[in-house]
């Protein structure tokens, strides 16, 4: 999926970005749904017991795109308009938390974003949720895993693809390629090694946090930089002032550590 978010600048380059544990402090489809279950009258319970089945699942071998289409076919039947309005309501009480946003990755995309690059959220989320956040930061563009919507307006369970793993690698660099990208300027941040292959589509990956193996070794022996993912509070809305709220302003490029030196979370 192609979301664009306003008119896309001329931007030479690109800033992608996984989006949770990444940019913000949650996975975000899960922490929507124990918000969605809630509203539906759930004491928690039921939420719990779904996430153990997700690690069942996930701990059994089911690949993470099985387990990304197995999550909207539980909205099944849902109204489109209902889902993305209680996902921006998630997101509103998400983001005044005291540690809702990965600190330095919110000030690295704000410094990419007044750099002039294209900022670029690519999730396995969807859009009800990855919206109002990207609206938060002044992201260009969504790539994300999209849910088919049926001609009544409600989801059919189905999604176009889910936005996971080399699918996310795919979408980089059709990106690049439509836009006329600098491929080897461009920067990607990921915190999972399931985003690996999003990180080696550009001239300049970064890793989030020092706790992901896969990607500690690549960052160890490719000399790519670590972002701490120490987590705090988002205080007030917009790209712009990001980079000054997380008190990172003065530093070039925002919280980098040496990959020998990753910091765990």
């Amino acid at each position: 999926m192609r979301n664009v978010m306003k008119p896309v600048n001329g931007a030479a380059r690109a800033a992608f970005f996984d989006v949770d544990e990444t940019l913000i402090n949650t996975k975000s489809m899960f922490d929507f749904l124990r918000f969605w279950m809630a509203r539906h009258g759930d004491d928690g319970s039921g939420h719990a017991a779904v996430m153990a089945g997700v690690r069942e699942a996930a701990d059994s071998g089911v690949h993470r795109s099985e387990i990304n289409r197995r999550y909207y076919r539980g909205f099944a039947g849902v109204p489109r308009d209902e889902l993305w309005a209680a996902a921006r309501a998630w997101y509103e009480e998400y983001r005044r938390g005291p540690a809702a946003v990965t600190v330095a990755t919110w000030a690295a995309a704000s410094r990419h974003r007044e750099a002039g690059d294209l900022v670029v959220l690519v999730s396995g989320s969807f859009p009800g949720c990855l919206e109002p956040l990207a609206e938060d930061l002044g992201a260009d563009l969504i790539l994300c895993s999209e849910p088919v919507v049926g001609p009544d307006g409600r989801l059919t369970g189905e999604v176009e693809r889910p936005m996971i793993g080399s699918v996310k690698a795919d979408a980089v660099r059709e990106t690049i390629a439509e836009r006329g990208l600098n491929a080897a300027g461009s920067s990607c941040y990921g915190d999972h090694a399931s985003d690996l292959d999003m990180l080696l589509a550009v001239g300049r990956p970064v890793v989030v946090g020092g706790t992901d193996r896969v990607l500690i070794e690549h960052a160890q022996r490719l000399d790519w930089p670590v972002l701490s993912a120490a987590p705090g509070q988002l205080r007030t809305a917009g790209a712009w002032e990001a980079s000054a709220l997380t008190g990172l302003a003065d530093r070039e490029p925002a919280g980098l550590t040496a990959p020998g030196a990753a910091r765990s979370r």
